[in-house]
């Protein structure tokens, strides 16, 4: 059904570019440079003509050393990769900029294979003037065959110099250069800033990169139907549930375009067809439609989402709900009370983040509860990523730090006026910090901490050095224990010693709250500190949760808590050092050495006993909400321990069986019962567990949009082989011939189990625990039975040599502190029937 409306619009498509082709040609840029690096002649892409950089006008290839490449592989994936220019050196191409402002900056990439040179394993690295657009890429780490990079810079001078920088001793290359000149309004000076993590004005002069841009329900879209020659794909392969939408179209001559919007803003496809729900009369009303990207979480993303009415049949019917991640963007949206009309483009900009230390960015659309129409619909979509403060585009180095000849044209005249600059800056520093060290003894006597709620430290109303028993004197204090046993209160001194001043070279790793480094405090003890965003509302609530929870917890398996800071309006926790890192880096993206299935399945059991833990340690059970491999972390032995309790929440009362909350986690890990009706319970948990386990089999992420829709959700994927039988033909090669059979059926069941539609019919973790036991025993005794013949049991690992207690899915606490030692209790708690797996053949 799909593929038939998408074949429909095609159709319409070609139709149209006959009666529409006029609206094409509105904007014309002023400069146009499309350049076809190394080719000897001119080369025709997508109704464009790209001129030989051999042919120079009115730009300028300045380089020292270069190699020319005219491919005769015809398998090229487009005409403008058949040539490549190869610099040994750094060069660079000089254009004149015949109007300031905007401009496009387009770089196509493509490694032919008959150049002479291994360009797969080519560094490049690619910069402006004054912006960072590349880093040390190379095809080796990457999966496609091809790069198209797209940006938008302001350029500012009458030249814009585009420099390509071998790296790391390789040489750099290009096949296609556009500069292309664009309506400076195209992006505006502001938008609405939901994460609070990102500029909300000034985006005028800052570079963006083009992540994302998403035609919804319609087709591929090229340059040859944009006024601006973008291209635009279909949205397919990043919605989270395919079945949750359904395309629709209408004529593109319908669109009525208003003052505000032009076909600069987006072609009329984008507006005549969308995606929306595909099933309207659904009954619950927390039904949303999601699409979700993977994106880098060390930066900001511009987001603009695009709108027209071509669902409805009439005006002030259709109202509903648009959210970036878990936030609020459109509440109890109605389009036509903008637009007046129906079929008229709208559009709104946003600045959002990664959600919460998951690495993607999701956009959501669903109907609002007092609409008379129960649907939801989103036309067009476009992400892009905002420079940074160093403005990079990729990494945080600098233009002037990758290429100093960069900033060499503001030679002599800035050495003067730095001079002055200069000595005016000492004097002000002088007088300001005079200021600041009376302000500093003012406060001294009375710290506030105007972000954080007092009622966090207990009953106390204010908290003053005299409150707190130093045990180290001028260096760290301690909240007195016997009221509110937080952990250490360090000072931000000594975080800033312990981390050599936040150095990036002890960076361990980038979430959603915030960047973690790698620490030593005085007594020579390593931990891992983790900085927070002190602009992000999210990041405080993760704050307070974090030590909240911790504090009352304490298990083997739960990364401990040691302290926190939160002096000068900071927001950072200090952790107990884990020194192999998260477990997600030891399946896939390093070169770390590959896991034996044994490691797998302790770790495994590892983390199932702490969120077994999470959920019958205390009086109220503990969700933690956002369980996934980067949230698994490893100590020196190989220790699985579960972190990261910014989302926890405590589990529902006992005469209750759900919690109803807004949903939050990971996509990719996320309970579809809790992901549709907004109801958390401990199997939500299970389930996300269930996808961990999945990932550990078959060392691929949770999510992952590049593959064939039916291979993005390893969830969806894993149980059909799992339900053939086959699970054994998706596992990680390196397990190949290596895993025992009856072991491996018995960890598919247990994933199989957890991963179960509905909350009811999955297991709790204590009986997932004690499958995964039941598994390991399995897979130790294969192991053992291969070694010689020994009438003893005892040489056998993990196997006691008397028979074990019951295993009790209780563990007693008293006001959050476990009554005995948590780990002793559970690691002991295997069923007898281990006893008799040291002959297979028993019972």
């Amino acid at each position: 059904m799909v593929e038939m409306k998408l074949v429909k619009c095609v159709v319409i498509v070609v139709f149209s570019w006959f009666m529409v082709d006029w609206s094409y040609a509105a904007f014309t840029p002023v400069d146009n440079y499309l350049i076809a690096c190394g080719s000897a002649q001119n080369v025709s892409l997508q109704g464009r003509v790209f001129i030989s950089d051999s042919k120079q006008s009115s730009f300028v290839l300045k380089s020292q050393e270069n190699t020319v490449i005219a491919s005769s592989n015809s398998s090229v994936p487009s005409p403008i990769f058949q040539s490549v220019r190869i610099f040994h050196a750094p060069a660079s191409y000089k254009f004149e900029i015949h109007q300031k402002g905007r401009h496009w900056i387009r770089l196509y990439f493509y490694p032919i294979s008959d150049s002479g040179h291994n360009l797969r394993s080519a560094s490049v690295t690619v910069v402006t003037d004054d912006y960072v657009l590349l880093n040390n890429f190379t095809f080796k780490k990457y999966k496609g065959s091809f790069l198209f990079k797209e940006y938008s810079v302001n350029v500012t001078s009458n030249t814009l110099g585009l420099t390509f920088i071998p790296s790391n001793n390789s040489v750099a290359f290009v096949n296609g250069v556009e500069v292309v000149s664009v309506p400076d309004d195209l992006i505006p000076n502001q938008a609405a800033s939901l994460s609070h993590m990102g500029p909300s004005s000034g985006l005028s002069v800052l570079a963006f990169e083009t992540v994302y841009r998403v035609n919804m329900g319609g087709p591929l879209l090229t340059p040859q139907n944009d006024t601006l020659g973008r291209t635009w794909e279909n949205d397919k392969k990043y919605l989270h549930v395919n079945s949750s939408a359904q395309a629709v179209t209408v004529n593109p001559s319908m669109i009525k375009y208003p003052v505000a919007v032009t076909p600069e803003i987006a072609p009329n496809w984008v507006y005549a067809t969308a995606e929306h729900m595909e099933n309207a009369d659904v009954a619950n009303t927390n039904f949303n439609i999601t699409w979700v990207f993977p994106v880098d979480p060390n930066f900001v993303y511009f987001v603009r989402v695009h709108f027209c009415d071509i669902v409805s049949k009439v005006l002030n019917t259709l109202v509903f709900n648009v959210y970036l991640n878990s936030d609020s963007a459109l509440p109890s949206f109605e389009l036509s009370s903008i637009t007046g009309n129906l079929a008229v483009p709208y559009y709104k900009d946003f600045i959002s983040n990664s959600s919460t230390d998951s690495n993607t960015l999701s956009v959501s659309v669903g109907p609002d509860p007092v609409a008379e129409v129960t649907d939801a619909m989103l036309n067009g979509l476009e992400i892009m990523k905002i420079s940074n403060g160093v403005k990079s585009l990729d990494g945080f180095s600098s233009a002037e730090k990758l290429f100093p000849k960069a900033s060499l044209k503001k030679g002599k005249l800035g050495i003067v006026i730095g001079v002055i600059v200069g000595t005016s800056f000492v004097i002000v520093l002088i007088a300001l910090c005079y200021c600041c060290s009376v302000v500093c003894r003012s406060k001294a006597t009375h710290q506030s901490h105007p972000w954080l709620p007092l009622s966090l430290y207990g009953n106390s109303q204010t908290i003053t050095k005299g409150s707190m028993t130093s045990e180290k004197s001028g260096t760290a204090s301690y909240v007195s224990l016997t009221s509110s046993n937080l952990g250490r209160i360090f000072m931000f001194q000594e975080i800033m010693d312990a981390t050599n001043k936040f150095d990036e070279n002890s960076l361990l790793g980038v979430g959603g709250f915030g960047r973690v480094y790698k620490g030593m405090l005085e007594d020579g003890t390593y931990v891992a500190v983790k900085r927070g965003n002190t602009r992000s509302e999210q990041g405080i609530a993760e704050f307070r949760t974090e030590i909240e929870m911790l504090s009352k917890l304490r298990h083997r398996h739960l990364v401990s808590l040691i302290g926190y800071c939160d002096e000068r309006s900071e927001m950072i926790l200090v952790y107990e050092y884990m020194a192999n890192g998260p477990l997600r880096s030891h399946l896939y993206g390093t070169t770390l050495p590959s896991l034996s299935w044994k490691q797998r399945l302790e770790i495994c059991i590892g983390a199932a006993k702490g969120l077994h833990y999470l959920h019958t340690g205390a009086a109220q059970s503990i969700i933690h909400r956002d369980v996934k491999t980067t949230n698994i972390l490893l100590d020196e032995n190989f220790v699985a321990k579960v972190a990261d309790f910014g989302l926890s929440k405590a589990g529902p009362a006992i005469d209750q069986t759900h919690v109803s909350t807004a949903v939050k986690g990971s996509f990719g890990y996320l309970d579809p019962e809790y992901f549709r009706r907004q109801q958390l319970t401990e199997k939500s948990d299970v389930y996300s567990f269930g996808v961990v386990l999945m990932e550990i089999l078959c060392t691929r992420p949770a999510l992952n949009p590049v593959l064939p829709r039916e291979q993005v959700n390893i969830a969806e994927w894993a149980m059909s082989w799992q339900k053939k039988g086959m699970l054994d033909q998706i596992m990680d090669h390196n397990l190949v011939g290596k895993v025992n059979s009856a072991s491996l059926k018995k960890f598919g069941e247990t994933a199989e189990k957890c991963l179960e539609e509905y909350g009811v019919d999955r297991p709790t973790m204590g009986d997932v625990l004690w499958n995964l036991e039941y598994a390991l025993q399995l897979e130790v005794t294969s192991l053992a039975l291969s070694e010689p013949e020994d009438n003893s049991t005892n040489h056998i690992p993990g196997i006691p040599s008397t028979p074990l207690e019951p295993f009790d899915n209780s563990v007693s606490m008293v006001d959050g502190v476990n009554s005995g030692t948590d780990e002793d209790a559970e690691d002991s708690a295997t069923s007898t029937v281990f006893s008799q797996l040291v002959n297979p053949h028993g019972r």
